[in-house]
């Protein structure tokens, strides 16, 4: 099932969404067996921001029928802790066992996640994120609002053109843009990407979705950060007509995901274009659905 990937040689083409399996915390809880039964071909980290980040109040998660809204807002260490703190030990991480027929350990190539609302700031991300060998990929979360217009700079083909542009100089690792679904039109904002000198883009994130407070008077939303995303089930026909869509519009490789359950899911995600397939909310109900839609695809 090995697959080639910006460069990249994965053991099979299951990764996870980024910020939706913590590695480090999961090592705490399972084990040193996490390192031999890593349930990616690749770790994508949570998204780090130029400086240290809470994260919204609370409540932050609200169960939907067949998904799941998260106004988690993003807290994280920052880009120093992150590299002072998290990388190292996200380099020691090894791949599972389907990895490799001869029983050798393969390390598990680490996928830096990063965002900014500024070209400058993404600039800072992405060039200190070039040093480190440990890092073998760069993913740009595009659906932040730039700070000048308010609009995501992923919703917006030309602003993303540029941007992605101006950062293809700043590093020699690949660069996959993770698009909104949020967009006008998701293929045009891809092949902006692509024409910027992308790698690869990555799609769907979640879909802009509100809760409101129970039994309560009055429309009050319930989570703390207003509105969040929506993940999970719900979403994965959306993301499949998207990932579709965008794979007929470029040439680059396509991580698709949005609601992938089981192999199935994940071959869906293959047929229409997908060269990877990244799982999300899947992994709060079953840690080990990495583990367990790769072994389907077989």
């Amino acid at each position: 099932m090995s697959v080639e990937f910006c460069g990249l040689r994965l053991a099979h083409p299951i990764i996870n969404g980024s910020g939706t399996f913590d590695a480090i915390a999961a090592r705490g809880a399972f084990g040193a067996a996490l390192d031999t039964a890593f349930p990616f071909a690749a770790y994508v980290s949570k998204t780090i921001t130029l400086e240290p980040r809470a994260g919204n109040p609370p409540p932050r998660l609200w169960e939907s029928p067949a998904g799941l809204v998260n106004s988690i807002g993003l807290p994280n260490k920052g880009l120093a802790g992150y590299l002072a703190e998290d990388l190292p030990q996200l380099g020691g991480y090894l791949c599972d066992p389907l990895a490799s027929a001869d029983g050798a350990s393969h390390r598990v190539p680490v996928i830096t996640n990063v965002m900014g609302s500024t070209g400058e700031e993404l600039r800072a991300l992405v060039e200190a994120c070039d040093d480190p060998e440990t890092i073998a990929a760069i993913e740009l979360n595009v659906s932040c609002p730039n700070v000048r217009t308010g609009l995501d700079i992923g919703a917006d083909p030309a602003q993303l053109e540029t941007v992605v542009a101006g950062l293809r100089e700043s590093t020699g690792k690949p660069l996959i843009v993770k698009l909104t679904p949020n967009a006008a039109d998701v293929p045009a904002c891809a092949q902006a990407a692509e024409a910027g000198g992308a790698d690869a883009v990555s799609l769907i994130n979640t879909l802009r979705a509100m809760a409101l407070a129970p039994g309560r008077a009055g429309a009050r939303p319930w989570l703390g950060g207003g509105t969040g995303g929506l993940s999970g089930p719900a979403i994965r026909p959306v993301a499949l007509a998207q990932v579709a869509a965008v794979a007929a519009r470029v040439a680059i490789p396509v991580v698709g995901m949005g609601g992938v359950q089981s192999a199935a899911h994940a071959r869906e995600m293959l047929d229409v274009g997908a060269t990877l397939v990244a799982v999300g909310t899947e992994s709060f109900r079953d840690p080990a659905a990495g583990v367990r839609i790769a072994a389907g695809l077989l």
